[in-house]
């Protein structure tokens, strides 16, 4: 095993295969080594049909096809990494070979945890010239190895973005001195009822296509980003929901975000939209809103799919007597709440209107589980994706391509609530699909700030 002193020797813990099978090709030109303890936790979490269970599974077949058809004796000097799709590395695999004793000062018993730390603390008096590192998405093992004098990482190859601060937010502030800097050669013309500029200077460059501007000094102007193109950007200005006119199913905008979102989930232009938000910003609102009046009014969908995570996370729903959607309507408080809000906005029509509407309402919103999305395909439907912080980078690909033609995706969730293990603000599906969505011209996505719920909900979320 006498490598280049410069090349690492990361020794995995199972979590890191469990979560990400792949990881073992993320270490480049660096070692990668597997306790015998990682390779039985392995095969104790194949069974099932849950996604760590289909992760250790592939996890196992990574590593026949690493080992190959390498004899025995060959496996100290270690496999080479540089399989398939992955032939840039210079890596090789190796797996303890030897009996390591684990009588470690100060921690009890063989546990699992233990006898990895005392694998990596054995190849440090091996290799005193190499940098051996274990890499684990569990905090504790990390602690102890770090107490024991070991150097010890989480695996940061899943994350998307390394502070969730820096995430896409959708909107941008004009600053005051916008006007005399962009205004020359600028045009202005109207089309269809909505008004245009066409802007030129040094901020158009920072600019991404669908993302909203606002300028809030002597003549407020709220805008979107149509197109970039050379050192000139198309703005157009936005219709305004706030004005009970542009009303929503009933619906007006409370502040400016959410003035924004509705035009984002409004504008048929724009397939997939993610709306990111603490609770109470009104995301499911205003999304059910914009999915009715284009579903009853418009007629531009079929019909509104709702689907949320059922933590646990891809369990199945149960033997419980009842249809699939009875069975998923104890997760759906959300969309009941938001409903009655709905229901109660049309003052004039009296009881039994408004039961009329509940039916038709009800007939028009199908309530789905994700378990059964594999191989299904939505034509002329508006999916909303409750939740969706939940969801991993390949459950949300795999629910995404669910959309035929004519079909419009919305994403609903804060990254502040995760509730799914092996998940950080940093690696679930809701950041990766803002990440590298944006600038598509059929993308939008918008940041909520404001809570909108009652003075009481205000406070309680700003002093507890």
């Amino acid at each position: 095993m006498a490598r280049a002193p410069q090349t690492k020797l990361f020794v995995l813990d199972t979590n890191v295969l469990m979560h990400d099978p792949s990881s073992l090709f993320r270490f480049e030109e660096h070692d990668v080594y597997l306790p015998m303890v990682t390779l039985e936790e392995l095969d104790n979490n194949k069974k099932g049909l849950t996604e760590v269970a289909r992760n250790a599974r592939q996890a196992s077949r990574f590593l026949e096809e690493i080992m190959g058809g390498n004899e025995t004796s060959n496996l100290e000097e270690g496999c080479p990494l540089a399989i398939q799709g992955n032939r840039h590395l210079t890596g090789k695999l190796f797996f303890q070979t030897e009996h390591v004793p684990t009588d470690l000062p100060g921690l009890a018993g063989s546990k699992a945890d233990n006898q990895i730390i005392s694998v990596v603390l054995a190849l440090k008096k091996q290799h005193t010239k190499r940098n051996v590192i274990l890499v684990s998405k569990d905090i504790n093992i990390r602690i102890k190895a770090r107490a024991m004098g070991v150097a010890a990482e989480d695996y940061f190859n899943d994350k998307v973005l390394e502070d969730s601060d820096m995430l896409y937010t959708g909107l941008r502030e004009l600053p005051e001195n916008f006007w005399d800097l962009h205004s020359k050669d600028m045009h202005s013309w109207q089309e269809s009822g909505r008004m245009y500029y066409k802007v030129s200077g040094p901020i158009v460059k920072s600019l991404l296509v669908n993302e909203f501007v606002f300028y809030e000094f002597n003549k407020p102007f709220h805008a979107i980003v149509r197109k970039i193109e050379d050192n000139t950007a198309i703005l157009e200005v936005v219709q305004d929901h706030m004005n009970p006119k542009h009303n929503v199913w009933g619906i007006t905008a409370r502040n400016r975000e959410q003035n924004f979102a509705l035009n984002l989930l409004m504008d048929p232009n724009i397939d997939f939209v993610t709306l990111l938000g603490q609770a109470g910003t009104g995301k499911t609102l205003l999304t059910l809103a914009a999915a009715l009046t284009q579903t009853l009014d418009k007629k531009r969908y079929s019909e509104i799919i709702m689907t949320r995570v059922t933590v646990p996370v891809g369990e199945d729903i149960g033997f419980l007597p009842g249809t699939e959607e009875e069975k998923m309507a104890p997760w759906m408080g959300a969309l009941e709440d938001n409903l009655d809000v709905l229901n109660k906005t049309d003052e004039d029509v009296g009881e039994w209107g408004r039961a009329a509407t509940q039916d038709l309402i009800r007939t028009r919103i199908k309530i789905k589980s994700l378990n059964f999305m594999r191989g299904r395909t939505f034509l002329n439907k508006f999916l909303i994706i409750d939740e969706a912080q939940n969801l991993t980078p390949k459950q949300m690909k795999t629910l995404i391509t669910r959309a035929g033609p004519g079909t419009k995706v919305v994403c609903l969730g804060n990254i502040a609530q995760i509730d799914t293990p092996y998940l950080t603000e940093g690696s679930s599906g809701l950041t990766y699909v803002v990440d590298r969505f944006k600038n598509w011209a059929h993308n939008g996505h918008i940041t909520l700030v404001r809570g909108e719920r009652s003075r009481l909900a205000d406070f309680a979320a700003e002093v507890l």
